[in-house]
């Protein structure tokens, strides 16, 4: 148990209360896994539970505790061989295709290296002692970045479970989902917005800095697109008209004989996908997910659409209040509520590609490699899904993957020119 001192500030206060609430909910997130789940590693986009685990925790240790606490060693002296993930200025990163072969240190042995690293960190933020806000900020960072890592066991254990020909359950889900209601198209006139936030408490540097944006007249979709929807698109031989997809990804069509988003299958006439509560039939009225860009721009192409810019996206929701089920819960499946979704199911694609803001700086050191050097051949994404923890989602968030992905929850929002 921590005991807070109550002669620490607020500051420091309120943010080892959402340090001690991070770590205990990716514990929550482990806790249906059996000892052999927590090293599989079905594909290269995904990472083992375990290695999730260690590698959020080395991030503290390595870039709070090692630098900023005296007297303080490694737990794990090849922690840095082991779980630096992509940070070159901190050694060579073991490759991420074989983060599944690392059957030591054992789980228990990780698990005992959180608890360690816990007590570490509560304890210097729990203390009377002046932390200056640069290290506060730091901290900051690492629970932000564990939340990204929290949504990516979610959709990486779905994805290593789902190779399993007998449909595990992760965990059963109760969530009772309403049919939409009625598309509106949401209009907005031409002007020149602010787009980005300066935002002080939190903000990755992708999000920075605010800035002017131009935009002409548009309209966009008050909901995203449905299973039912996207099942038209596919018995419309959307997947077999090379006229409605970009070259790219027509060639991902015809390699890998895509028919349908990941975890579809077609059986007796039926389209089922594989959920987190295992294999279900799909639910028309339920927003359309595992999509990669390819599929969305397709799908916009074919409806007659377009996909939104994500600066079209923030300055429409930038003032929405969010909405449908979210990671705390552990009701992991994309639904709709209340008839409506504003945002917040699915993540969304946009037809933006990942580049930097105007006048946006690289953090100095190990942090310039957080984001930054991403900003090739991906697309921006928007929203925030039912994996995503609440207090990870904001209008100006910009995720982002390559064109062809589709084990994360991705889906589809449409736009038009005018109104």
């Amino acid at each position: 148990m921590v005991i807070i001192s109550a002669n620490i500030d607020q500051k420091k206060k309120e943010l080892l209360e959402d340090y001690i609430a991070t770590r205990n909910l990716t514990m929550k997130i482990v806790e249906p896994l059996e000892i052999e789940d927590f090293v599989i590693q079905a594909m290269p986009d995904t990472s083992p539970p375990k290695w999730h685990l260690a590698h959020s925790t080395w991030f503290f240790e390595d870039f709070i505790l090692i630098k900023h606490v005296a007297g303080y060693d490694y737990y794990l002296k090849d922690a840095r061989k082991l779980f630096n993930s992509y940070y070159e200025t901190l050694g060579t990163p073991f490759p991420r295709s074989m983060r599944g072969t690392i059957a030591r240190p054992t789980v228990q042995t990780i698990i005992n290296y959180r608890k360690h690293v816990d007590k570490k960190i509560t304890s210097y933020l729990s203390s009377e002692q002046e932390i200056d806000d640069e290290i506060l900020a730091l901290i900051k960072l690492g629970i932000h970045h564990e939340q990204q890592h929290q949504e990516l066991l979610i959709t990486d254990i779905k994805y290593n479970f789902s190779v399993n020909p007998l449909s595990p359950v992760y965990r059963e889900s109760h969530i009772q989902s309403v049919a939409p209601a009625p598309v509106e198209w949401l209009s907005f006139a031409e002007e020149v917005v602010t787009i980005g936030t300066n935002e002080e408490d939190f903000s990755f540097d992708n999000e920075r800095p605010a800035h002017k944006q131009y935009l002409y007249p548009f309209s966009i979709s008050s909901r995203p697109v449905t299973n039912g929807e996207y099942i038209n698109f596919i018995e419309d031989n959307g997947y077999s008209t090379a006229q409605y997809w970009l070259s790219d990804g027509w060639e991902e069509v015809k390699r890998n004989n895509l028919t349908a988003p990941l975890y579809w299958h077609h059986q007796d006439g039926t389209w089922f996908n594989y959920t987190l509560a295992g294999l279900k039939e799909v639910q028309e009225h339920e927003p359309v997910t595992h999509i990669s860009y390819y599929e969305a721009d397709a799908y916009a192409r074919w409806a007659g659409y377009r996909l939104p810019t994500e600066q079209e996206w923030e300055w429409a929701f930038k003032d929405e209040k969010i909405e449908g089920q979210f990671l705390e819960s552990l009701q992991l499946q994309p639904s709709i509520q209340n008839g409506k979704a504003v945002y917040g199911t699915v993540w969304e694609w946009t037809r933006s590609p990942y580049v930097p803001y105007p006048e946006s700086a690289r953090p100095e050191g190990a942090l310039g490699e957080y984001n930054v050097k991403f900003m090739s051949n991906q697309m921006i994404l928007r929203g925030g899904s039912c994996a995503t923890p609440q207090h990870h989602i904001r209008p100006t968030y910009r995720n982002f993957f390559h064109a062809d992905k589709r084990w994360q929850f991705s889906g589809i929002r449409l736009a038009k020119d005018g109104k």
